[in-house]
């Protein structure tokens, strides 16, 4: 297998914009991320694409080679992937093998949503069909209501505050008040967290993640051939994806993911590195405690440490581990397809020492962890300088 490294990277704003198509936003990113690599669209020889849910919010199917007419990407295989929120990650995973297996030299990976065309409640409805459409979302279940059983249940067994969660959404929106590329750049306060709208007891609006719209691209290549796009390459040192069950009864333990689990044993046994070597992470935080669960399994606390470990402030931009120094999904924003592809960008921004504002001291190996549904998914990379 060869060393893969990216050697691009685009993405637009994340927001809701009423005046934007789906294919518009994924030239912008595919565009921005070319012109990053200094790569002409002839260059690219596969584009993989992550999109959940564009039949349903759109009406588009045959998404693929759709976008790749709109990026200028023609003759080219063109697939989409769907694994819920961690379709590009799913992408991005199987454009690494790809690339280290020598099948291609130069792939394009992209995800894009367009989901603010929907009301909410339809969009609900859309983000539900990840989950268990037998048991749980027929009993009228939705993932605000399956991630709220879950931090009940982590606060029974671990004795995690309400506060814990509210500062998770401080700190995310803290961080993404100095992204230009949020959805929301608002501070927030712990009282007003804990204080705001509920949604589903334990969780008000500021603990889940937004409706956003939104895309991302990262263009891969081997590692021998990096330079000659970029004199910045990010090397790929480990990626990872697991599965498990879809439905919360059938888990043994609600409170840990186990495909984060195993996601991120492979992807570090890949690299070589333990979670002790981490210097920063882009973590999944649909939901506030979704964070505090994914410190947990990636190993960088133990279980039940999440809560205390982020309101030490050991998470923040000047903390032992940053965690979503982007704002993460709570604040930069969640549309859906193009998560785990930005959360890419947003690594590769830091390793670069790009980040402007948010730019973190240690920086030279990151995490990224990108997950689907209610834990049923997760993909797990690895990314050093």
């Amino acid at each position: 297998m060869r060393p893969v490294a990216v050697v691009g990277i685009g993405k637009t704003r994340f927001g809701a914009f009423a005046d934007r198509d789906l294919r518009s936003l994924a030239r912008e990113a595919v565009a921005c991320c070319l012109e990053d690599a200094h790569a002409r669209p002839e260059q690219v020889e596969a584009l993989f694409l992550g999109n959940f849910a564009g039949p349903s919010f759109v009406g588009q199917s045959h998404l693929a080679p759709y976008v790749a007419e709109a990026c200028g990407l023609t003759g080219i295989p063109a697939t989409r992937f769907e694994d819920a929120c961690a379709s590009s990650g799913a992408a991005f995973y199987h454009g690494v093998l790809a690339v280290a297996a020598g099948i291609y030299d130069v792939v394009l990976v992209a995800g894009v949503e367009k989901m603010t065309s929907e009301t909410s409640a339809r969009v609900a409805q859309i983000l539900a069909s990840a989950g268990d459409l037998a048991g749980e979302i027929r009993v009228g279940a939705t993932f605000p209501a399956l991630f709220a059983m879950i931090a009940r249940r982590h606060m029974y067994q671990y004795g995690t505050r309400r506060e814990h969660l509210a500062q998770v959404a401080v700190k995310n929106h803290a961080n993404g008040s100095k992204n230009p590329f949020a959805h929301m750049r608002k501070l927030v306060t712990l009282e007003a967290v804990l204080g705001a709208k509920p949604v589903a007891e334990p969780l008000t609006v500021y603990d889940c993640s937004l409706i956003s719209d939104g895309a991302a691209a990262v263009l891969l290549a081997p590692l021998e051939r990096a330079f000659e796009f970029t004199g910045r390459p990010a090397r790929v040192l480990g990626v990872a994806q697991a599965s498990d069950r879809l439905a919360l009864e059938d888990k043994a333990d609600i409170t840990s993911f186990q495909a984060v689990r195993r996601a991120a044993e492979k992807a570090y046994r890949m690299a070589g590195v333990g979670p002790s070597d981490i210097e920063f992470a882009e973590v999944h935080d649909c939901f506030t405690i979704a964070e505090i669960m994914a410190i947990e399994d990636l190993g960088f606390v133990a279980k039940g440490e999440g809560g205390p470990f982020t309101a030490s402030g050991a998470t923040a931009l000047e903390g032992r581990l940053p965690v979503n120094a982007s704002g993460g999904l709570k604040s930069k924003g969640h549309p859906v397809g193009a998560t785990g592809v930005a959360q890419i960008c947003d690594l590769v921004e830091q390793l670069r020492g790009a980040a402007g504002e948010r730019q973190l001291r240690r920086h030279s190996l990151g995490l990224a962890q990108n997950l689907g549904g209610s834990g049923a998914t997760a993909v797990v990379s690895i990314l050093g300088a």
